[in-house]
C-alpha cells in the first residue's frame, strides 16, 4: 500500500509523540520510533505501509543529505578531507571486503551475493548518534568527522554497489571500464550539483522574498538529486555537492536574513520528517521481517560488519598518526561504535533484482543488521559518550536548539 494523507498523518502524529517521551527518557528517538513502528504493525486495524527504495531514494533521502551538508563548514571540510576520503572509500573496501569473506565462508553464500550484501552494508547512517551530539551540545571536529564521512561514504558505498550489481548480473566489465564508470558516477554526480547549486545561488540573489528563497532551496535538493539519477550518476554525491555549496556560498550573500533563518528551521523540520517516517516505517518492516528464522546468518552478519567498521576505523586511522590530521583514541572509538546502519543500506537492499541469489536473505539480514544498530549501539552511545568523557560540561543551547545549528559564520 502506498502512503496517504492519512496514513502519513497517523505516523506523523505518533512520531511528535514518541520523540517527546524517548527526550524525557533520554534515548534516541529514533529508537523509539522503530519500536513504535513494530508495534504499530502488530495493530489488526493499522494501515498496512511498506518501505520501498523508491520511497527512500525519491523523497525521504535528500532531504536529509541537504540538511546535514547546510551545516559543514567548507574550511574545515578541506581541512578534514583526506581522512574523510580514506574513511570513506579505503575504509568502505576493507569493510565490504571483510563482510563479503565472512558471509562466503561461515553462512556459505556465493560470491556474488555476498558481495552485494558487503558493499550495502557499508553504508553507514549515524542519524541516532548525530541526533545524540546534538541533544548533548557535542560539536566540533568530532561531529564534523561523524557526519561527513557517513555522506562521503554513503556515496562510495551506492557507487560500489552499482558496479558489483552489473557483474553479477553477467555483464563483463574490466579493470578501465570499471575506472571510466566510477569516474563518471562521481564525477557526473559533482558537476550536477555544482550547476544546481551555481543556478539556485544566482537566482537567490535577485531576490529577498524568504518564500521563493525556501522554494528554491527545495528545488535544490531534490533537483540535484533527481537530475544526477536520470544521468545515471551519483545522486547522494549532488545533493550532497549543492548542500555545501549553498550553506557556504549561497545563505551568507545570496539569502536574506529572513530567508536565511526560515531555510534553517525548514529543514530542520524536513529532515525530523524524512528520519521519523524512516524509522517509523523500519519498525513496521521489521516486524513483518522473519528475523528469528535467520537467527544465525543475522548474528553472524552483526559479527562480521562490526569486525569490518574496526577495520575501517583503526588501521586507517593509524595513517594520520604523526600528523596535524591525528584522531584522538577515544574518537575513533566513537567513529567505530557510532557506525550505524540504516536507510540507505535497507534501499540498496529493496531494490535487489529477484535474480539475484539470496535476495531475500540478504533483505532479512540487512533488517537485522539495522536493526542491532539501531537499538544496541543507539541505546549505549550516551554511556560510551559520558565513559569517554566527550560530553561538554554544560549544553550549548539556545531556546531548545544547539548554537552550532542557527549560527552561520560570517566569513568562510
Amino acid at each position: 500500500m502506498e502512503l496517504s494523507i492519512e496514513t502519513i498523518s497517523i505516523m506523523l502524529l505518533i512520531s511528535a509523540l514518541v520523540a517527546m517521551v524517548a527526550r524525557q527518557a533520554r534515548i534516541p528517538y529514533t529508537v523509539g520510533l522503530v519500536a513504535a513502528g513494530i508495534v504499530f504493525a502488530l495493530v489488526p486495524f493499522a494501515p498496512k505501509v511498506e518501505l520501498t527504495k523508491e520511497l527512500i531514494f525519491t523523497i525521504l533521502l535528500p532531504p536529509l543529505i541537504f540538511e546535514a551538508t547546510l551545516y559543514i563548514r567548507w574550511r574545515e571540510l578541506l581541512l578534514n578531507l583526506p581522512v574523510i576520503l580514506v574513511f570513506a572509500i579505503f575504509g568502505v573496501l576493507l569493510s565490504a571486503a571483510l563482510t563479503m569473506f565472512g558471509m562466503m565462508i561461515f553462512a556459505g553464500w556465493a560470491l556474488g551475493s555476498a558481495a552485494l550484501f558487503g558493499i550495502l552494508i557499508a553504508a553507514t547512517d549515524p542519524v541516532s548518534v548525530i541526533a545524540t551530539f546534538k541533544e548533548a551540545g557535542v560539536h566540533g571536529r568530532l561531529r564534523l568527522l561523524m557526519e561527513a564521512e557517513s555522506l562521503f561514504n554513503d556515496a562510495s558505498a551506492a557507487v560500489g554497489f552499482a558496479i558489483i550489481l552489473i557483474l553479477v548480473n553477467g555483464n563483463q566489465l574490466d579493470f578501465m571500464q570499471m575506472l571510466g564508470m566510477t569516474l563518471w558516477t562521481v564525477l557526473g554526480g559533482l558537476l550536477c550539483g555544482a550547476l544546481v547549486a551555481g543556478l539556485i545561488i544566482r537566482l537567490t540573489h535577485r531576490t529577498s522574498d524568504h518564500l521563493i528563497e525556501l522554494s528554491l532551496s527545495a528545488v535544490a535538493a531534490y533537483g540535484s538529486f533527481l537530475l544526477a539519477e536520470h544521468f545515471g550518476v551519483s545522486g547522494v554525491l549532488s545533493t550532497l555537492t549543492v548542500g555545501i555549496l549553498i550553506g557556504n556560498f549561497g545563505l551568507p550573500f545570496s539569502f536574506s536574513d529572513k530567508g536565511r533563518a526560515s531555510l534553517m528551521d525548514f529543514w530542520e523540520f524536513a529532515a525530523f520528517i524524512s528520519n521519523s517516517l524512516i524509522f517509523f516505517l523500519i519498525g513496521v518492516r521489521e516486524a513483518s521481517e522473519q528475523l528469528i528464522g535467520a537467527l544465525w546468518p543475522i548474528c553472524l552478519a552483526i559479527l562480521v560488519v562490526i569486525l569490518g567498521r574496526a577495520a575501517a576505523i583503526y588501521p586507517l586511522s593509524l595513517l594520520f598518526g604523526k600528523s596535524k590530521l591525528k584522531i584522538k583514541t577515544k574518537h575513533q572509538h566513537i567513529l567505530f561504535w557510532g557506525g550505524l546502519r540504516g536507510a540507505l543500506a535497507l534501499a540498496l537492499s529493496l531494490g535487489l533484482p529477484h535474480s539475484i541469489p539470496n535476495r531475500d536473505q540478504i533483505i532479512t539480514v540487512t533488517f537485522g543488521v539495522v536493526a542491532f544498530s539501531i537499538f544496541v549501539q543507539g541505546l549505549t552511545m550516551m554511556p560510551l559518550l559520558r565513559r569517554l568523557k566527550v560530553l561538554p560540561h554544560h549544553s550549548e543551547k539556545m531556546e531548545g536548539k544547539v548554537i552550532a545549528k542557527e549560527e552561520v559564520p560570517p566569513d568562510h
